[in-house]
Order: C-alpha cells, then sequence, then structure tokens
C-alpha cells in the first residue's frame, strides 16, 4: 500500500514536472511522507522508481546558436572571478531553439545567477537581435534595485548580443556588459542548465505544431521551472523563493571530482 501511494504521489507531481529528477521528488513529498508515516531512504527509493519505470533517462545535446564572426565588439569576460552573493549581482544570457511544424523557434532567456530564476524571456521566429532585446527589457522592467551600476550581463559573443541597439540598451541601464571568450558552452554554463532544464525536464524538446502551440508551452514551462521546481543550487528552494528570500543560499549538492577525491582517501 505505501508502494503504491508512493507511485502515486510521484505521478501527480509528473503531471505539471514530466521529467523532475529521483532526488527532487524525494525533496518535494516529504511532507507527505511525514503525513502518512512513510519512512524510505533514498536508494529504496530510487529501485521503487526503477522498478515502476519512472527513471528519468537524461540525454545530452548542444546546439548551436551564435553567430560571432561579425564587426562588433567584444567584451571582456568579468566574471571568471566573480563571487555572486545576491541577486541582480548577474545575469546570464542564451539563445536556444525550438522545433514546429514550420520551422525553428528561437527562446532568448536571461537568468538571474543567484537565484536561478528566469527574469525575462521571448520566443521569435527568427535569429534575430529583436527577440533577444524583447527578453532583455522584460528583465530590466523585473528588477527590484533601482541601481543597477552593481548588475552584470554575461553572454556569449554573438552578434545578437554584440550589436549596438543591445548595448545601447545596456549602457543606459549602467548595466556591466560581459561575455565569454570562446565558443565552449561551459563558459556560459548556468545558461545552458536552465536550457537543459527546460528541454529534458520540462517537455519544451518536442516538435510542436505551430508557434502559437510553442508560445504556450513556453509559457507553461517557464511558470513551472520558476515556481514549482527546486533547485538543489538554492537551497531546494524554487527559483522564485530564491529570489525573494534574503535568507543565504546553500547548495545541496556535491561537485563530482570532490566526490571522487574523498572517495579515494577513505
Amino acid at each position: 500500500m505505501e508502494e503504491d501511494l508512493i507511485i502515486k504521489l510521484v505521478q501527480d507531481i509528473r503531471i505539471e514536472l514530466p521529467k523532475t529528477g529521483s532526488l527532487k521528488l524525494m525533496h518535494m513529498l516529504k511532507d507527505d511522507f511525514k503525513a502518512h508515516h512513510i519512512f524510505i531512504g533514498r536508494d529504496s527509493f530510487f529501485d521503487l522508481l526503477r522498478n515502476n519505470n519512472l527513471l528519468i533517462k537524461t540525454r545530452k545535446r548542444f546546439a548551436i546558436t551564435t553567430n560571432s564572426n561579425h564587426p562588433y565588439k567584444k567584451w571582456p569576460n568579468l566574471i571568471q572571478t566573480l563571487s555572486v552573493t545576491a541577486k541582480e549581482q548577474l545575469w546570464v544570457s542564451d539563445i536556444t531553439y525550438l522545433r514546429t511544424d514550420a520551422g525553428f523557434g528561437y527562446l532568448s532567456l536571461i537568468t538571474d545567477a543567484y537565484s536561478k530564476k528566469i527574469v525575462g524571456y521571448h520566443l521569435s521566429q527568427q535569429l534575430k537581435a529583436k527577440g533577444c532585446l524583447i527578453a532583455l527589457n522584460k528583465a530590466i522592467t523585473s528588477l527590484q534595485s533601482t541601481q543597477c551600476s552593481s548588475l552584470i550581463h554575461h553572454s556569449d559573443r554573438g552578434i545578437q548580443y554584440c550589436c549596438e541597439p543591445y548595448i545601447a540598451v545596456l549602457q543606459a541601464n549602467k548595466i556591466n556588459i560581459s561575455m565569454t571568450q570562446s565558443s565552449s558552452p561551459y563558459d556560459n554554463a548556468i545558461a545552458e542548465r536552465v536550457n537543459g532544464i527546460l528541454k529534458n525536464e520540462l517537455q519544451l524538446d518536442k516538435i510542436f505544431n505551430s508557434y502559437s502551440q510553442a508560445v504556450t508551452a513556453v509559457s507553461l514551462a517557464i511558470n513551472a521551472y520558476n515556481e514549482l521546481r527546486p533547485h538543489m543550487s538554492c537551497g531546494n528552494l524554487t527559483p522564485k523563493q530564491a529570489h525573494l528570500t534574503n535568507k543565504p543560499l546553500l547548495k545541496q549538492w556535491k561537485n563530482k571530482n570532490y566526490c571522487k577525491a574523498k572517495s579515494l582517501l577513505l
């Protein structure tokens, strides 16, 4: 009976968050487990999901949406040694693609690096600066602080972010400009991670019937990401909760290299 109840609780969460991982499920269900006097460890929980075909199989994919072969200024990287300690200190921006029957759609995203909240986004039918500008203006509207002089906007060196209209908006709002120095996705890792979550967990990797259907799916996915999905880098708060709290955010995961080194010492 307990196993049946656990499976039902997992399936209820998966209705809105279809590809939520097992660790996050355990965190989200801890109050339900307590209310029903269910005591289950991590390994037993994983085994139960595996036996019922409820584990998520991840896929690694990279898409190139960056054209850095242009005459515009490429700005230096300001965040290589930056320690992010508060919201509205660092924004990371990126573009990812979605598939529709009519062709590609291009999703411009701006994420607060501290809270991991998506603060601006726009789905465009063309890979141009206009979509990025709409996302940027939405992000600027969301600012809670009236002082932007300490805020850094970090992106790749694509033409959309280097062109004069985009730079002009950043400078008019006194937002500092930072860019990656290579084409590696790891130079903008937070933005790439957000792209992966939206596609691999929140089903934006589908082929949509139309642009309007994709727009609706993006809105639902970002709402679920910001308001429903706990983030291990934010003390298992949702990005929206993390953006509102004044308490320090403690990550709930350990670096894989650290764990491997520790195991060799034991």
